[in-house]
């Protein structure tokens, strides 16, 4: 088992938690922080102390205070550490059950699980670290739909992006000049209407609300 784990999560009552599952399993030497700058930093000490931590537990929200972080978020932090460091174990560990965010965590950061904070959390984290220590992936049963094959979730960043502004409201026309604001292409008005047509019909939705309460429903968006 584990040897070393760092948790990284900006709520002391979550990393009590966690330190009270850690230790249940045999696993003494435990850190916490409370900012993802302070876990890269421990992390690379470890490495360069050639005594390496084998485990990162971490949340992906962290609530911005007077302290100016170069990661801010949990996400940022994974993304940079699986690129240096890609042996590195890393779990998720949050509220966000959002199916497009589990798949790309997984499938593009390469990350090793991700568990869902709940009432089943910390139960469904020492099946993760089990899991995980015997390098097969781990995911909450209630997201397990992230990493199906189905045709339904195959949708891109683009695509995410579209339905996210019909869902704040936004007309076709408003989203296009949006897109052309933010160098999202394509953004001409067809390219638009095109690519609504081939989502109406993907999700057999009757019309863009119908498509964004799909989507939603899903945990896409």
């Amino acid at each position: 088992m584990y040897s070393k784990v760092l948790i990284s999560d900006d709520l002391g009552s979550i990393n009590q938690g966690v330190l009270t599952v850690l230790d249940t399993m045999g696993i003494k030497n435990v850190q916490l922080v409370q900012y993802c700058d302070d876990a890269y930093v421990r992390i690379k000490k470890g490495i360069n102390e050639q005594n390496p931590f084998q485990l990162l537990i971490t949340d992906l929200s962290f609530v911005s205070d007077h302290r100016e972080q170069k990661f801010n978020s949990g996400e940022a932090l994974i993304k940079t550490l699986k690129n240096e460091h890609p042996e590195l174990k890393i779990i998720v560990y949050s509220v966000d059950d959002r199916l497009q965010k589990v798949r790309m965590l997984v499938q593009a950061c390469n990350i090793d699980a991700y568990v869902c904070k709940g009432r089943r959390g910390l139960i469904e984290l020492s099946h993760a670290i089990n899991n995980v220590y015997n390098n097969t992936i781990y995911v909450s049963p209630q997201i397990a739909q992230a990493l199906s094959p189905k045709s339904d979730l195959e949708i891109d960043d683009y695509d995410i992006e579209l339905v996210k502004q019909l869902s704040n409201g936004l007309s076709q026309d408003d989203i296009s000049q949006y897109f052309k604001n933010n160098n999202i292409s394509p953004c001409s008005l067809s390219s638009l209407e095109k690519r609504l047509n081939k989502l109406r019909i993907q999700f057999k939705a009757n019309n863009a609300i119908h498509l964004v309460a799909i989507v939603k429903d899903l945990g896409l968006i």
